[in-house]
């Protein structure tokens, strides 16, 4: 694949996003937290282009930050919930389509691949769970409490978009971890999932 890239067209810019995502298989009762992402990324052309941003299909790498967590209350008749937001440094990388439009590029595009991330912060706020929890004749683990997130893991990522014009596009983004968020949990998989809608802006291009 990288060898069929043609070098000669390269469009690349900034991304951002607001989403609505949780922690999936821990926690108990837990309720979604909004998030974002800010990033860069850069459109490689794959076919040939020998007019002018004809190119159709392209590989989009991107390099992320972007938030992720979820409130939750291990006793569903408590009040009191816990909180886990995480940070992370991710690495998309994309096959990126556009529709055809009478044998034009079209305006709509589909994008799918592989997403890598690195956790850089984890911020825990359980109060004092643990104790009631054994108070109670429960075992904390029971629930996902005390744990602690892997510093690494890998899922799939998919867009729609629209062009906007020559500089914007707007999409819906989903995102589903494939690997275990807690590794050492082991009632249930648990996974990063999220929903977003976003703004991508071209800077420049190479041609």
């Amino acid at each position: 694949m990288f060898g069929s890239i043609n070098a000669q067209f390269i469009k690349y810019g900034v991304t951002g996003s607001l989403h609505r995502g949780s922690i999936a298989g821990i926690h108990n009762a837990s309720k979604a937290n909004f998030g974002g992402s800010v990033g860069i990324f850069a459109d490689l052309s794959i076919v040939p282009n020998d007019i002018y941003d004809s190119a159709w299909l392209y590989l989009t790498p991107q390099l992320e930050v972007y938030t992720i967590g979820e409130r939750a209350s291990w006793n569903e008749d408590d009040n009191n919930r816990q909180k886990y937001n995480n940070t992370y440094i991710a690495v998309p990388i994309y096959l990126k389509y556009f529709m055809k439009n009478h044998g034009y590029k079209g305006d709509i595009y589909f994008m799918v691949g592989p997403k890598f991330e690195f956790l850089v912060s984890e911020k825990i706020e359980e109060g004092d769970a643990v104790n009631k929890a054994m108070a109670a004749g429960y075992d904390p683990a029971k629930f996902g409490l005390g744990q602690k997130a892997d510093s690494f893991g890998y899922g799939v990522s998919a867009k729609v978009g629209v062009k906007v014009d020559n500089k914007w596009d707007v999409f819906v983004r989903f995102d589903r971890g494939l690997s275990k968020v807690y590794k050492d949990y082991a009632a249930q998989s648990t996974y990063n999932r999220f929903l977003a809608i976003g703004l991508s802006y071209y800077i420049g291009e190479t041609n």
